[in-house]
């Protein structure tokens, strides 16, 4: 069994996910876990849970999430009510937590040793064991006992295995994510040091004198403090030029050789000389990206801030609920910023034809071969993969697009670090936001005259029919005015001259019908449908179905929890993963006490589709 906190609390049994149901369930485990076997009294976990104001039905609650964690993580995993609380011995399962201190604590030894190549690699270790913000998906509370001290312990190990990397003479390489972290931490005044010194041995002292004038007056306006006495000497060392040199700097920097154009990529030579740092020779460039669709219609506003992202040096964040383009506008943007991007572009779908999410390292493969190493050069483990993409990238500007994301676990390896270059990425789950430095763009169906401009794209002009413009736009809403399903209608219609669109509205008018006419070619409106569906467990499927299928135009929490005959807490939250999953939207609140959720036409339709079989079975 492996337990995971730094990022999505989480758990595995034999590489498979545990299913967990939700913020309280993963706040209960998450508690456990940090206690390493002591009691945890019902009290703290009620207070961890809900605050100082817990629900009247707090304790049934509470004994209902630990009841169904512990069948979840079976009985080995000794989860046993212990007086007035719980505790969890785990034995020898593996907890990222524990690993990262073990490996943390090694690292800072190796470098208090000056054992410098070994603490840079216990400590690079121990760092790519995060995979986002540590205690995602927890309640507040939990998240603020004890989201600042593992995030001490991370940004701890952080400045040691930057220490290590400068004692080996890697400044050229950190400068980058160095930059985006005192940006991050102005106020850690060994970060800036660290910075300001690798500035210096890049031969950039006025950088690094800047850097320090920066520091300083923060600390003064933020704080009312002068920098304290190692940064003080720091800046003037680097003032006077006498700054010493690394005390350890490699013997020997491996660039790999530019290899035959491989199959991975089209490639193009580059036009200008490779960054600093990579040895200053001609590189390849990787063309990855499709081309975007070149009927693309509408999404202007959407487009604009997914460019003003990428141009303010930030990453984009498109999310949606399936069908509504999020891989178009993607190929889309990303052809109006080539010229931003001289150094190529990588893409990669993060979905597998099965619908099934893709290895990263098997990503990661893919890049670095466009990247120009050979396939024997390629590393063999997931971390070193990273390193190697992260370094060939620095000093790059090239543009990543990562399409159809299932979560930022995912995603995680997979980002450039610092530097110019920057990621798009498309998906369907919620979690995606807690990607650090992003701008977040959310998809919805598209407004009535833009629905109309594509249907008329695709299909071409309108027949000749005196009530085309209001047939058109009766397809749309049935249509849900997704710009998949539009896209699926307009080709059908295209291919279908004889149809008058009269006539294909009719045919999709019968709900019995409709998804049956939303399915041309490769294209099949159930598609996206059908992989968010599988990402949920078995009990959110089931309760799907149920809310689907009951008729009503709106639900509450409190409509939630009588269909389902639950309390309204885990009425909401199974509502909140549907919507997490795209599968039901909010559509407003109800007065101040309930929020309002509904069902797009076309997910009733296919819930409905998809509970028939079981309610036969």
């Amino acid at each position: 069994m492996d337990f995971k906190i730094l990022g999505p609390v989480s758990a595995e049994r034999n590489g498979h996910p545990v299913a967990l149901d939700g913020g309280k369930q993963r706040t209960a485990l998450a508690t456990l876990l940090l206690a390493h076997g002591q009691v945890v009294t019902d009290e703290r976990l009620t207070t961890l849970l809900w605050g100082w104001n817990p629900p009247a039905t707090s304790t049934h609650q509470l004994y209902t999430y630990v009841s169904r964690l512990r069948t979840r993580l079976g009985p080995r995993h000794g989860l046993r009510r212990h007086g007035a609380g719980y505790r969890m011995d785990i034995g020898d399962a593996d907890f990222d937590w524990d690993t990262f201190g073990s490996l943390a604590d090694a690292g800072r030894a190796d470098l208090l040793a000056a054992r410098y190549t070994d603490a840079e690699r216990r400590l690079g270790r121990a760092l790519a064991l995060w995979w986002g913000p540590a205690l995602t998906d927890v309640t507040e509370h939990l998240a603020r006992a004890e989201g600042p001290r593992l995030e001490e312990a991370r940004l701890s190990a952080l400045e040691n295995h930057t220490e290590a990397a400068l004692a080996l003479g890697r400044h050229n390489d950190l400068v980058p994510a160095l930059t985006r972290q005192v940006t991050l931490h102005p106020v850690r005044e060994r970060l800036r040091g660290q910075l300001m010194t690798a500035l210096f041995r890049c031969g950039r002292q006025a950088d690094a004198l800047a850097v320090y004038e920066a520091g300083r007056r923060v600390l003064a306006d933020d704080l009312g403090i002068d920098p304290g006495p190692e940064l003080r000497a720091l800046h003037q060392d680097v003032l006077t030029g006498t700054l010493p040199p690394p005390p350890a700097p490699e013997r020997e920097r491996v660039t790999p050789a530019a290899p035959p154009a491989p199959p991975a990529a089209t490639v193009v030579r580059a036009p200008h000389p490779e960054p600093v740092g990579h040895g200053g020779r001609q590189g390849l460039v990787p063309a990855m990206l499709p081309a975007a669709p070149g009927d693309f219609t509408g999404r202007q506003a959407e487009t604009d801030e997914v460019l003003t992202a990428l141009r303010a040096h930030q990453d984009a964040v498109i999310t949606g609920a399936p069908g509504t383009g999020k891989s178009a506008l993607a190929l889309w943007a990303a052809e109006r910023c080539r010229a931003d991007f001289p150094h190529g572009g990588l893409y990669a779908d993060l979905r597998t034809g099965t619908g099934a999410p893709r290895d990263p390292a098997e990503v990661l493969g893919w890049f670095l071969r466009a990247l120009g190493i050979t396939p024997d050069q390629v590393p063999a483990t997931l971390d070193e993969r990273v390193q190697l993409y992260r370094t060939l990238l620095a000093g790059r500007r090239a543009l990543v697009v990562l399409d159809n994301a299932h979560d930022d676990s995912q995603v995680r390896p997979l980002l450039p670090g610092g530097g110019e270059s920057r990621t798009v990425v498309t998906g369907v789950r919620s979690p995606l936001a807690s990607l650090e430095g992003t701008r977040l763009v959310r998809l919805g169906p598209m407004p009535p005259e833009e629905a109309v401009a594509l249907l008329t794209a695709i299909a071409g002009p309108p027949r000749p029919d005196p009530a085309a413009p209001e047939v058109l736009s009766r397809i749309a809403e049935l249509c849900d005015r997704l710009p998949l399903a539009l896209r699926i209608a307009a080709t059908r219609m295209a291919a279908r001259p004889h149809w008058s669109a009269a006539r294909f509205a009719d045919r999709l008018a019968p709900a019995a019908r409709r998804l049956d006419e939303l399915r041309f070619g490769s294209l099949d409106i159930r598609t996206g449908l059908s992989t968010a569906l599988d990402q949920l467990d078995p009990a959110a499927r089931d309760g799907f179905g149920l809310l689907a299928t009951a008729g009503m135009r709106a639900l509450t929490a409190s409509d939630a929890a009588a269909l389902l005959d639950t309390g309204s807490d885990d009425a909401e939250e199974l509502l909140e993963r549907l919507a997490d999953a795209r599968l039901l939207e909010v559509c407003g609140a109800d007065g101040d006490a309930w929020l309002r959720y509904r069902f797009m036409p076309l997910v009733r339709l296919f819930a409905q589709e998809q509970r028939v079989p079981a309610l036969v079975s």
